[in-house]
């Protein structure tokens, strides 16, 4: 894992990055800005439960090609998710919060995540755990508004202008934040290449 210190803002950005993108990047350094993180913390997935994973690139390769990708001094890019034996993102947001005593952790996805997140393994767990950043994607926003998670924790949103206090709001916290958008997507670009 990477390096860190209590008081820590750290955001977590999950993902199979097979392969990582301009689009990517743009959310990481959005809110690396706007909600005020001290580090971004790119965690490289063994594989997605939810999809198929047959054309999934090694992990070592996408955990590489992610470092050579991301020159960023407060992004770290980690695939210990892996050597942990951990499937499912609860596992992760427990373990770190457990482990990592006083840091303020932050779950960083995209729209088209919290349109399809009530289908992901304990996912009220997940919101109790750590504050959740939802950046905006492109024709994701109506599903993703609309979707039942986001209609079960309308509760903990916060407005988008509290974004710098997302990290450290009790949870269950969530933000949906407006912005540069990209209409890049891995599966685009793998399906671009195997038709060259």
């Amino acid at each position: 894992m990477p390096p860190s210190a209590p008081g820590m803002r750290i955001g977590l950005f999950g993902g199979s990055f097979n392969p990582i993108h301009d689009g990517h990047r743009l959310v990481m350094e959005e809110t690396l800005r706007r909600l005020r993180l001290d580090q971004l913390w790119v965690l490289v997935t063994p594989g997605n439960p939810l999809k198929n994973n047959e054309k999934l690139a090694p992990l070592a390769d996408r955990v590489t090609a992610a470092r050579q990708f991301l020159a960023h001094p407060r992004i770290r890019v980690t695939g210990f998710e892996a050597a942990r034996g951990f499937t499912y993102t609860w596992e992760t947001v427990r373990f770190l919060t457990q482990s990592l005593p006083g840091r303020h952790f932050v779950w960083i996805m995209g729209a088209d995540s919290l349109a399809d997140l009530h289908r992901w393994e304990r996912w009220r767990d997940i919101a109790a755990t750590v504050p959740l950043a939802v950046y905006v994607r492109p024709g994701s926003s109506r599903r993703a508004l609309a979707s039942r998670a986001a209609t079960t924790l309308d509760f903990a949103q916060l407005d988008e202008s509290d974004a710098p206090l997302l990290a450290s709001a009790k949870t269950p916290a969530w933000i949906y934040l407006q912005g540069r958008q990209s209409s890049l997507s891995s599966s685009g670009i793998r399906a671009a290449k195997s038709q060259k």
